[in-house]
């Protein structure tokens, strides 16, 4: 992988400096965002050890389009239930980077994490490190505006438009859609027609309210706690995607865990697929227990009305939707954050599909490139 296109100013910029922007591209926070924090997991539900582990470490945001750790691992659910005598130990995230570091550090065996994140943790690492092993989530993010300011596409241009990070999944929609109607922003210094600025997904609200932006694109709850606080929706993403589905979650394994203990995988597999199903059946009970774990995690639980807002824009799924994977990393290199997307080999959907297979369900890997471990 060639480091993102920078221009010849940035390429005499210092290794530290190269650094920091690398780690800014794979940002994505959580809500709540709060520092990185370990806790034991859940009590094993017991019997046989998945694979013979005595633990599998598992990461995750403290996030809505986190849904099914959230479910299935922080409240004991089915993936405790599938790891049997297993023990998870969990560690929340509050950043794409982080997550992606502990992958490759070895830190962390599993983790769901955004597409943003795992393509350039991917790419950096020439495709060695990583693979996708399930879906998570689709859907979720969209452009809120003050609809005193921004009333269409058109009042985009010579407004301010807030992005949660630099070359993030919603900052690379935001770039693509810009650039089709005709709207020039530099991708590193986000000035142009329209003033792209990247914040914290926790600080959007306060900026929005004070005046400080016209608007942001956002995921979910912060595109949720934007319209009660005044916003409207312009654009909900899914309008630009066929079926109106496309990745905001999944889950991702090391390479190496993947090889050395693929029953093990399999184990968190079977508990997500089980999650998934749940959670599509019982919305209602799903929410509570989602907003039970964020106030763990991020330290206070969502509105009601802002949470039912955000769980009615995404979908949980264990299709991890590659071709529209593709697509965000093909306008990540058209809008001048990525050098190349070359994703030969990033998924590994064998195992998932082997349990699908048991329930009766199509095969997911069709049309992904690769995949061996």
């Amino acid at each position: 992988m060639r480091l993102p296109r920078r221009g010849s100013a940035r390429a005499a910029a210092p290794a530290v400096a190269v650094a920091v922007v690398l780690a800014v591209l794979l940002a994505g926070c959580g809500y709540g965002s709060r520092a990185v924090h370990d806790f034991s997991g859940p009590e094993p539900a017991g019997g046989p050890k998945a694979g013979g582990l005595d633990r599998i470490r598992l990461g995750y945001f403290a996030n809505v389009t986190h849904a099914t750790p959230l479910v299935g691992l922080r409240t004991g659910g089915p993936i405790t239930e599938e790891l049997g005598g297993t023990r998870a130990a969990v560690q929340v995230f509050n950043a794409g980077p982080s997550a992606i570091e502990a992958l490759n550090a070895k830190a962390v065996d599993m983790a769901w994490v955004g597409p943003s994140p795992t393509v350039n943790g991917y790419l950096r690492s020439g495709g060695r490190n990583l693979r996708i092993v399930a879906g998570a989530t689709s859907g979720g993010a969209s452009l809120v505006v003050d609809p005193a300011k921004v009333r269409s596409a058109a009042d985009l241009k010579g407004s301010r438009i807030a992005s949660p990070q630099l070359g993030n999944t919603q900052d690379v929609a935001l770039l693509a859609y810009l650039k089709r109607h005709g709207i020039h922003v530099d991708p590193d210094t986000g000035k142009g027609d329209t003033s792209v600025l990247r914040q914290d997904n926790k600080e959007i609200p306060t900026t929005f309210r004070q005046g400080g932006i016209d608007g942001a694109w956002v995921p979910e709850p912060t595109a949720s706690r934007l319209v009660a606080e005044g916003g409207k929706v312009l654009l909900d993403e899914r309008k630009l995607w066929p079926g109106g589905r496309f990745v905001t979650t999944h889950l991702v394994a090391r390479r190496d865990f993947l090889r050395e203990h693929p029953a093990a995988v399999a184990a968190v597999l079977r508990g997500s697929v089980r999650t998934t199903a749940w959670i599509r059946h019982h919305p209602s009970r799903a929410r509570k227990l989602i907003n039970s774990a964020l106030a763990r995690d991020a330290g206070k639980p969502l509105p009601g009305k802002v949470l039912a807002a955000a769980f009615s824009r995404m979908e949980v799924t264990d299709d991890p939707l590659p071709a529209t994977l593709r697509r965000q990393a093909a306008d990540a290199v058209s809008t001048g954050l990525l050098d190349e997307a070359g994703l030969d080999g990033i998924y590994d959907l064998r195992l998932l599909d082997r349990i699908r297979a048991r329930h009766g369900r199509p095969a997911l890997s069709t049309g992904t490139a690769g995949g061996g471990p």
